[in-house]
């Protein structure tokens, strides 16, 4: 980022007094040094006129010319001093240079017009006069030209003009462009803050969404191979119990083995060509970082409309579960209407964690999944009751992130999520999610 123009300000004062920069006070001693020594040289004069002594003159005229020193700070005293010594006929570069400094300074326009007709008048008088004695003491007899014609007044003003209107036009000028530029910096400083915040919060947002991608991903994962996995070592473990009685039966078991793992290997595959697909590789530097909270929407979007399953896939789920050894009831209330992607696949993970977490936790207990469709919203239902102490348990792992997962799913819908035990000694999960917009049929 660049200095801001506070900065810039802050480091020149506080070495160089009012001066900016080290070439203005350069510059301002030089200038206020000639005017030092223009004045003392009038000052001769002065003090001759004035029946002075000549140093008297002369050190007078080196104090009123060292004023210009402080025209940056105090303007208004530099010209008010040069209207002050224009009777003594002195200070000529100090009433040009002060009423330039006074021009281009920041002090209101009306003291400025005062003072610059203040100047002005000051000067004109001291010229006409100073003409008019010119002209009557031509030759030392009578004048060529009438001193109480027009002649002396219109010379007089085409010179008095000719010494302060191009300084204090020229002041303005520099004071307006100069303005122009401070309010040019000052917004281009404020537009880069304003890039610094959005960039900020862009940085936030893409990290924002990378979570919540990450965290999509990982309920994903979850929801296919624990499910699919369960129902395996689940199958897999009567294999192994009845693999010598009954060998029809394990080849039958063994087959719903293979059939649950390639099912598993299929939804995996699905879903990371999905993410493949929607969450390609950018140049951070090409696109802007908002971009990606986009893009992993646009994933998320695609893979909840594209892919996973909907709520007529109940049954088969129950029915794995039921092969699996289990007894699972489905009782579905009111009519199906059709609800968006996100509803239905929202609702079938919310079955099939229940199921596996009664695969885990409750072997042998008997499940009732209640689905009802309601006028604005669909509820869902997974109760069981105690596990069958004659089913032996094949000792399922638990990560403690179905019942988290279910919920955040839940909740990302706007819906209500309850789970815990029953009294029974079951455990019960219930969900209910708003029908959002309707799948055409």
């Amino acid at each position: 980022m660049t200095t801001t123009g506070a900065d810039r300000d802050a480091g020149g004062v506080a070495s160089w007094w009012w001066w900016g920069r080290r070439r203005s006070a350069v510059l301002d001693v030089a200038l206020a040094l000639v005017s030092a020594l223009e004045c003392a040289a009038e000052g001769v004069g002065f003090a001759e006129k004035g029946a002075m002594p000549v140093p008297v003159g002369v050190v007078f005229g080196l104090l009123v010319g060292s004023v210009l020193l402080v025209r940056r700070r105090w303007p208004i005293v530099v010209v008010l001093v040069s209207i002050a010594v224009a009777p003594a006929e002195m200070g000529f570069l100090m009433g040009i240079v002060g009423l330039y400094s006074l021009a281009a300074s920041e002090v209101p326009r009306r003291i400025t017009a005062v003072l610059a007709g203040m100047s002005t008048l000051a000067v004109f008088v001291v010229t006409f006069v100073q003409m008019r004695q010119d002209v009557a003491r031509v030759d030392g007899g009578p004048p060529d030209i009438d001193p109480s014609g027009w002649y002396v007044p219109s010379i007089a003003l085409f010179v008095t003009l000719g010494l302060n209107a191009p300084p204090v036009l020229f002041g303005l000028y520099v004071g307006a462009r100069r303005r122009l530029m401070e309010s040019l910096r000052e917004r281009a400083d404020s537009l880069e803050q304003e890039l610094s915040l959005l960039a900020d919060r862009a940085e936030q947002r893409a990290q924002w969404a990378r979570q919540e991608e990450r965290t999509r991903i990982a309920r994903e994962m979850h929801d296919v191979v624990a499910h699919r996995v369960s129902l395996m070592v689940v199958h897999a473990a009567a294999l192994q119990a009845v693999a010598l009685k009954d060998p029809q039966k394990a080849v039958k078991n063994a087959a719903l083995v293979g059939d649950m793992g390639r099912q598993a290997l299929t939804e995996l595959r699905e879903m990371l060509g999905v993410l493949r697909e929607g969450t390609a590789p950018v140049a951070p530097a090409v696109v802007p970082l908002a971009a990606v909270g986009r893009a992993a929407a646009a994933a998320a979007e695609a893979a909840a409309d594209d892919d996973g399953p909907r709520l007529d896939a109940l049954e088969g789920l129950c029915e794995q579960s039921r092969l699996a050894g289990a007894t699972v009831e489905l009782v579905v209330i009111g009519e199906s209407r059709g609800y968006g992607p996100d509803v239905e696949r929202t609702a079938y993970r919310v079955v099939q964690e229940a199921l596996t977490n009664v695969h885990k936790h409750a072997a042998g207990a008997e499940v009732v999944v209640r689905l009802a469709h309601r006028d604005a919203e669909v509820a869902m239902q997974v109760e069981n009751g105690p596990s069958d102490a004659a089913v032996a348990d094949v000792g399922l792992p638990s990560g403690g992130n179905g019942l988290v997962g279910m919920r955040e799913r839940v909740v990302r819908l706007g819906g209500a999520f309850v789970s815990g035990p029953t009294e029974a000694g079951g455990f019960k999960v219930s969900a209910v999610l708003p029908a959002g917009r309707h799948r055409a049929p």
